[in-house]
């Protein structure tokens, strides 16, 4: 339940005459949005190409192509660096895919999260050169492995870095550090939010581009599209346009992998989007890395086979069963841990010798969820203890560890989401400074959860034309989020739980002679608070049952009428 709903600040009358071309409800929605404007109104919807930046304004690129350029010329082994998750596994698709259809000779790299860690293994990179590797090129990692990066081009291996995470103030000292969110140059990127995966395609458009090959891209944006989604970072600009081509590019795809897991998960192909990618494929892909080996998360993807495309898949299928068991299971303990005084403090830290590393921060973001306050939620080790932060808007993670780096061995992230490692011993005067620094930053936030309402409609208002309106602003994810609608007064004709637990609601509505289904996915357990008028926030889906399409009500909270 949200502590409270806010409710929308209506557009003035300037901002609608300058939007008449646009309907109402399209221009309440993009000024919910910060569209100030028609021409970028139009770029927003439209998901136009001028959305899309030059890969060329990206720090590094002209010295990052120079070299990959002689690496293909003088037929130099290359290998591809990715992290374990979905993001870093998609992008190292899209860089070994891309480097040999250009003729390359590449290899792929994934490390093993619980031999290796996440970043650049000195380990791993020895075996590389051993193997005779002359020029390593990183995807979603590396930017915060400096002394590695240091070391291994001593030894004569050259680095690229492609990489999206915040950089310290030190920068690796790689030959080229590709990374749209470096601030030390002088003509920064434009668009700061692309996901790792993002930033390996942005390579390769800026290779097919110099080397005039640049047709294969579209065989490649689809994982861009997964990970973009996966990865949870902003769809807002350059990301809005590579995820609506890629959305495209998924329901045609021809990777036998792909299509297997949308068989196996319930996902039509045709008629994927947004959603079924972030619920039903990222997890998916996301699973291995989690709590096995993300090679077989890589496997499936590039696999030519369709039998082993569909044991792949079925791989994929049982991990992810099993983290989602697992991810209950810890989370449950979680709340066990959490005691009152917890919920006074503005930010949670709880750990476990038992809470398994690949799925704290699933968990933690689960508190943030629940909770609305930054959470940290460490596996506890003897020596040694691993961490996983998920935050509030307003309150920078990555930011906060880098003034608790001193007690930190290593660590990385995003202002929402963050990783580290730390000496088991630091572990209590970490928590001690963090709950300090979040009672400083957070002291005129209230931590509770809320809903932002985007525009009150009646029940006559929810018609397939309504629906359409809607969908025009997709693909919805972080800072564009899907319109929350707002009915009030409705009345509740008949309600009941439904699921095997009686977890959900279903509701059957009335309003001026018009009946719509709703239903509260999580809901159930609040059906004695059901009156028999109350007003509703939800989301307007369109279910898809016996051939036929009808529109719902996605219930995200009620209240009693006011």
């Amino acid at each position: 339940m949200f502590h409270h709903w806010r409710m929308p600040i209506p557009p003035p009358d300037s901002y609608l005459d300058r939007m008449r071309d646009f309907t109402l409800l399209e221009s309440v929605l993009l000024f919910n949005r910060g569209i100030s404007n028609p021409d970028q109104a139009s770029s927003f919807i439209l998901c136009a190409d001028s959305l899309q930046d030059s890969p060329f304004l990206l720090p590094d690129m002209e010295r990052a192509l120079s070299r990959v350029h002689r690496a293909l010329r003088s037929n130099e082994r290359i290998a591809v660096y990715g992290d374990f998750d979905a993001d870093g596994v998609c992008g190292t698709v899209v860089l070994v895919e891309g480097i040999r259809h250009l003729g390359g000779r590449v290899i792929p790299y994934i490390p093993h999260r619980f031999t290796e860690e996440r970043g650049l293994s000195m380990l791993a990179l020895e075996r590389l050169l051993n193997q005779g590797v002359t020029l390593l090129i990183t995807v979603d990692c590396g930017v915060g492995s400096v002394s590695e990066i240091e070391l291994i081009q001593k030894k004569g291996m050259d680095v690229i870095v492609t990489d999206h995470h915040q950089p310290s103030l030190l920068l690796p000292p790689a030959l080229a550090v590709v990374n749209p969110c470096r601030s030390d140059v002088h003509d920064p990127y434009p668009f700061h939010f692309l996901c790792g995966a993002g930033v390996a395609y942005k390579l390769m458009q800026a290779l097919f581009d110099v080397m005039g090959s640049d047709d294969y891209l579209g065989y490649l944006v689809d994982l861009v599209a997964v990970a973009t989604v996966a990865d949870m970072v902003p769809l807002i600009g350059e990301n809005r346009y590579l995820v609506t081509k890629g959305l495209r590019a998924l329901n045609e795809t021809t990777r036998l992998g792909l299509r297997e897991m949308m068989r196996l998960s319930g996902c039509d192909q045709g008629k994927v989007d947004e959603s079924k990618v972030a619920w039903l494929i990222g997890p998916r892909l996301n699973a291995p890395g989690r709590i096995d080996y993300a090679m077989s998360s890589y496997a499936v993807l590039t696999s030519t086979s369709s039998s082993e495309a569909a044991r792949l898949a079925l791989e994929l299928e049982r991990i992810n069963s099993e983290r989602q068991k697992l991810t209950e299971e810890t989370l449950n303990k979680v709340k066990e841990q959490i005691i009152s005084e917890d919920l006074d403090c503005p930010l949670l830290m709880v750990g476990g010798e038992d809470y398994h590393p690949g799925i704290v921060g699933l968990v933690a973001g689960r508190l943030v969820e629940e909770r609305y306050r930054p959470t940290v939620v460490l596996t506890l080790g003897e020596d040694v203890s691993q961490g996983s932060a998920r935050s509030i808007s307003g309150f920078d993670i990555k930011q906060t560890l880098d003034s608790c780096s001193d007690l930190l061995l290593r660590y990385g992230g995003h202002p929402r989401a963050a990783g580290f490692t730390v000496p088991t011993t630091n572990v209590p005067a970490l928590r001690e400074r963090l709950i300090e620094i979040a009672k400083d930053r957070l002291s005129d936030i209230d931590l509770q959860p809320y809903l932002n309402i985007d525009v009150e409609l009646g029940l006559h208002d929810l018609t397939s034309a309504t629906f359409k309106t809607i969908q025009r602003l997709a693909p919805f994810g972080q800072d564009n989020p899907k319109p929350v609608l707002y009915s009030k007064g409705v009345r509740v004709m008949n309600c009941r739980g439904v699921g095997v637990n009686q977890d959900h609601l279903k509701l059957e509505l009335v309003q001026g002679g018009e009946v719509r289904m709703a239903i509260g996915f999580g809901l159930g357990k609040r059906i004695s608070e059901v009156n028999s008028n109350i007003d509703i926030a939800y989301h307007l889906v369109e279910n898809h049952w016996n051939g036929q399409e009808m529109l719902e009500l996605s219930l995200l909270d009620f209240a009693a009428a006011s």
